[in-house]
């Protein structure tokens, strides 16, 4: 048996693991709908740079980047859905799938255009479900 493999099973001996409970990965206080507003913003900022630049180069690495922010706008709503939002958020706040599901659209179809209407638009999806957000929190 490893030595660190011995220690564990030494420590659950003298102190067995405890079960916590929580809705959520860890207990709240962890998730938060500014990461995914931080990043639509990059989008946004990197769409007004692109379209304000005749530089290719510039240009592509601009694209290069909004594309991996919006990536992540896509990673951190989903981690919201599954991972933070239960059901009686949904039965509270009916419109609260349709609203994920069509912001996190908003964010691949950021990926595919420099439109900054489209970069808007994922930002007020994002505004919405972080007021939601805040409304569980109350809870």
């Amino acid at each position: 048996m490893p030595f660190t493999s011995y220690l564990l099973s030494l420590a659950d001996r003298v102190a067995p693991p405890r079960t916590a409970h929580a809705h959520c990965d860890l207990p709240c206080g962890v998730y938060d709908p500014a990461q995914a507003r931080i990043e639509a913003e990059s989008v946004r900022a990197c769409m007004e740079k692109f379209n304000a630049s005749d530089d290719p180069v510039f240009r592509q690495r601009a694209i290069m980047i909004k594309e991996e922010r919006a990536e992540l706008v896509k990673h951190h709503l989903w981690v919201l859905w599954t991972d933070y939002f239960r059901p009686e958020h949904a039965k509270r706040f009916p419109e609260l799938h349709e609203l994920v599901w069509t912001t996190t659209k908003a964010a691949g179809e950021a990926k595919k255009t420099c439109d900054v209407a489209v970069a808007n638009r994922l930002l007020e999806g994002i505004a919405e479900i972080d007021r939601i957000f805040q409304e569980t929190k109350k809870a």
